[in-house]
């Protein structure tokens, strides 16, 4: 969910040039759960194509923030990562009511908007 709305929001901020996002778990799910694709497609967001890989540690040693849900990133972070990482502390929509994970949906894209808001500001673009 996370990178759906980060995609969208650097596409409508036109921040393509400033932004690469990244995608992938530490321990990823063989398949994007039902109940996130009936989520986000009442957002006009399809996710039913898309399948969660595992982030690798030379990934993350190009970035310089990863945001993860819920765990931290220290034991995939190559030792000599010097990258801010930040851990949302949400709950895994796996197995919730969908009424639960529209929770946890819009707290995600809330905490997304706010980052490109944050990130943009500091990079002086005004989108």
């Amino acid at each position: 969910m996370a990178t759906a709305f980060a995609q969208r929001e650097r596409d409508r901020r036109e921040a393509s040039d400033q932004i690469e996002i990244i995608t992938g778990g530490t321990r990823p799910a063989d398949h994007v759960h039902d109940v996130v694709v009936e989520a986000m497609r009442e957002r006009d967001i399809d996710l039913s194509d898309r399948t969660p890989r595992e982030v690798t540690p030379e990934e993350l040693q190009a970035v310089d923030l990863v945001v993860t849900m819920g765990c931290s990133a220290a034991d995939v972070c190559p030792a000599t990562w010097n990258g801010e990482n930040r851990d949302w502390g949400l709950d895994d929509p796996h197995e919730r009511p969908l009424k639960e994970v529209r929770e946890i949906r819009d707290e995600i894209e809330r905490r997304v908007v706010a980052l490109f808001d944050e990130l943009l500001s500091e990079t002086g673009s005004t989108e």
